[in-house]
């Protein structure tokens, strides 16, 4: 049974949360409150496929699944919905639990900026997420990728790579060579 979000009072739990169901909008679960986002764009969502693709490989090569779009369990109470997760986890369940998680990627574009260079940042660094990827889509051509790596409680950047500046280099959480110029010419 569905949860009509219009009768729904007081603060959600994850039993609501998953009862509201399948939805084309993006619904992430925040300390009892509901993030609702619409569906990313076309070019958003293909700049996420992109992205699992070129993890896919290497990641599987490390004993990691690569998943898009997936409910990951942030803290009890805390459900976010990555671009991308590569994670140490099985196929099976509606979650990936924080400590599976090796690498989130989000793909910011102009209507999730803050979420993801902000708020996000905090709540995957609370979660002890190891790596944070941020593809940047500076134009319609142009793709920066931004690697964080959490030191202590905060990300700090590992590793940044721009059209024209050479591939990202990754070593942990598995062998990568991740270059920009691809992804900017397949974004178009």
């Amino acid at each position: 049974m569905a949860v009509a979000l219009e009768h729904h009072v007081g603060p959600w739990t994850e039993e609501d949360y998953f009862r509201i169901g399948a939805t084309p909008d993006r619904i992430e679960l925040l300390d009892g409150s509901l993030i609702v986002s619409p569906a990313p764009s076309k070019r958003h969502q293909h700049l996420s496929r992109l992205l699992a693709n070129r993890l896919d490989e290497a990641a599987a090569a490390a004993g990691l699944a690569v998943y898009e779009a997936v409910n990951v369990r942030l803290q009890t109470g805390r459900i976010a919905i990555p671009d991308v997760v590569v994670a140490a986890t099985d196929d099976e369940g509606a979650t990936v639990a924080a400590d599976e998680v090796r690498l989130i990627c989000e793909v910011v574009s102009p209507g999730n900026a803050g979420a993801d260079r902000v708020l996000k940042v905090h709540l995957y660094a609370a979660a002890g997420i190891g790596w944070y990827l941020l593809a940047e889509q500076e134009s319609p051509s142009a793709v920066t990728l931004r690697l964080l790596r959490l030191d202590g409680a905060h990300y700090i950047e590992h590793g940044l790579a721009k059209p024209g500046t050479g591939p990202l280099r990754l070593t942990e959480p598995f062998p990568l060579v991740l270059d920009p110029e691809p992804l900017s010419r397949s974004v178009r």
